[in-house]
């Protein structure tokens, strides 16, 4: 049995690999969060959920994800016991 997709925190260690299976969401791809950090994390990341919801850009990223991350694990810089969008678009991926 497989386990299901999870997130991974990136790393700039010497000698880590981003594991199989697994996407990079952080800023620098289309599936970044654009909400800056200002208010914290959690803030950040309610914006990204309520963007989603509530445009039409916001849609059609969702959309992408559902279609393109489903199954994949999701990495972003964001510490692995905090809110992270990258957690968002697990849930909107594999739904």
């Amino acid at each position: 049995m497989n386990a299901p997709p999870c997130r991974v925190q990136l790393s700039r260690q010497k000698g880590w690999r981003m594991p199989e299976n697994t996407v990079k969401v952080d800023r620098t791809t289309r599936f970044g969060n654009p909400f800056k950090l200002d208010e914290g994390h959690a803030a950040s990341v309610a914006a990204f959920r309520a963007w989603l919801a509530s445009t039409a850009a916001g849609r059609a990223l969702a959309d992408a994800a559902r279609e393109e991350l489903r199954g994949t694990n999701l990495a972003c810089w964001c510490p692995l016991d905090g809110p992270c969008h990258a957690d968002v678009l697990l849930e909107i991926a594999n739904a």
